[in-house]
């Protein structure tokens, strides 16, 4: 008997596959705005071609249709092999595939038709936004089904990850979203003011918190014991993991509204919680990476395990140069800046982009029942992508603190020293460099797709995958 007789693993497939095709496109619309930041010129006077446009479809592109099919088809694989039950319905679970690729082509369209409620991280109008809620509560639906109706008494630590992303990132949307339709394409937030602003970056930084952290944690805890063939370092850490993640994650929004009109109390409020993340952050981390113990010399020889593990390392990066961000006098200096840029990219690069290409590739070759093409052009994917990496958050880390001292420098009399001007002047090679390294990572990601492509195609099945649970 295969896995294919007793779990459904054409919906994982589906998103599998959309995941590397997703992650292509939204890392080429990328790259592009990437060059035209060093070279305007590039937006060619089309009004859909802009920065302002494109960059909120490149957002959308790289979160919510890689990261998401990612999210999905991780989801649905582990929550089916942990739980040693098929999926609780496989038309609802085909429903929230083609729901979410539908909700994936409508961005593409809308937002460079400049079609936006122009929130971050939630540019998408209303009707969108109800086609969100339907696929999102189905998506429920299908997850926690499944667990109800689980043979394996014990939910697994990955599970309750998943979980509380799935909640957490329904409650958030739907705040959030909240708007009064004035036409078919245009909407106006129920907030207003301030109150929009606190309502806008407590669902921003909780996306980041919970559909950028928590949901790829899920991945964390599943594929890096799985590729290691070792048991998680410590399960009773990973379920401290969860719940003062689950806890403190939500507090932290008001960072990002540091020294505006939101009260001073609510900017420490967000600042504290900011600061004690480190802590649940690390826990997690050396949880991941310490799985690896009495394994170290898998790493020389495996690339698919030096992708899981460089990116819980780059967790550990991003989840301590946040809380530092957070702190009102380091703020004071990179708030507005291109090192806001390189802290997100090291963390949607290093650890969003690396676990979710770590876990493809162990995925697709068993999904497919084939051997994977190329470890080769695993262990060069690996490689390119990761000087990709480097290039990149190190040219914002240091235009970023350049742009910050430029613009509060002052000659003695009180004048700015530099007109903003010269500011952007000064970024230029930094914006270069900046587009080198994604174009990098781009290369890196076409790799993959030629590899996943080949290993598809590939004849014979090897193996007959045994249809145990993990």
């Amino acid at each position: 008997m295969t896995s294919a007789d007793v779990y459904n693993n054409q919906v994982v497939k589906q998103f599998a596959v959309m995941t590397v095709v997703w992650g292509i496109v939204g890392m080429l619309v990328g790259v592009f705005i990437a060059a035209q930041m060093a070279w305007p010129a590039l937006n060619f006077d089309i009004p859909w071609l802009t920065f302002g446009r494109l960059r909120p479809l490149h957002t959308n592109a790289v979160i919510f249709a890689f990261g998401g099919s990612a999210l999905f088809a991780t989801s649905y694989h582990v929550v089916q092999r942990t739980c040693g039950v098929r999926l609780i319905s496989d038309k609802l679970a085909a429903f929230t595939f083609w729901g979410w690729q539908l909700i994936i082509v409508s961005a593409a369209i809308t937002l460079p038709l400049g079609i936006t409620t122009s929130k971050e991280y939630a540019e998408l109008e209303w009707p969108i936004d109800l086609l969100i809620t339907v696929v999102w509560v189905v998506y429920a639906i299908v997850f926690f089904g499944t667990i109800a109706i689980r043979k394996i008494p014990h939910i697994y630590v990955a599970n309750w990850f998943f979980g509380g992303f799935i909640l957490t990132v329904a409650v958030l949307h739907v705040v959030n979203s909240a708007a009064l339709p004035v036409s078919l394409w245009k909407s106006y937030s129920v907030f207003s003011g301030v109150q929009d602003a606190m309502v806008q970056w407590w669902y921003g930084h909780n996306a980041v918190g919970f559909f950028l952290t928590a949901g790829f944690l899920g991945i964390m805890y599943y594929f890096i014991p799985k590729q290691a063939e070792r048991p998680v370092y410590s399960y009773r850490l990973s379920v401290v993991h969860f719940w003062a993640l689950a806890f403190t994650y939500i507090w932290a929004g008001p960072h990002h509204l540091h020294y505006t009109a939101l009260p001073d109390w609510a900017q420490s409020l967000g600042m504290v919680f900011s600061l004690i993340l480190l802590a649940p952050s690390w826990g997690g981390m050396i949880n991941g990476i310490m799985t690896l113990s009495g394994a170290w010399e898998k790493l020389r020889t495996d690339p698919i395990l030096k992708f899981l593990i460089v990116s819980v390392s780059f967790y550990g990066m991003s989840t301590f140069e946040g809380p530092m961000m957070s702190i009102k006098t380091v703020n004071a200096l990179s708030h507005y800046t291109d090192w806001t840029i390189g802290h997100v990219h090291s963390g949607a690069l290093g650890w969003v982009g690396f676990i979710s290409i770590g876990a493809m590739y162990y995925l697709i070759p068993r999904l497919f029942n084939r051997e994977l093409y190329s470890l080769k052009l695993v262990e060069t994917h690996f490689w390119i992508a990761t000087v990709g990496i480097v290039l990149y958050i190190t040219a914002m880390w240091i235009s970023g603190i350049m742009q910050g001292l430029m613009w509060r420098a002052v000659n003695p009399d009180g004048t700015l020293t530099y007109s903003f001007v010269e500011s952007v002047q000064a970024m230029h090679p930094y914006y270069v460099v900046r587009f080198v390294g994604g174009l990098l990572y781009l290369s890196g990601m076409l790799i993959m797709a030629y590899n996943i492509a080949r290993t598809i195609a590939g004849h014979a099945p090897v193996r007959s995958v045994a249809a145990h649970p993990a």
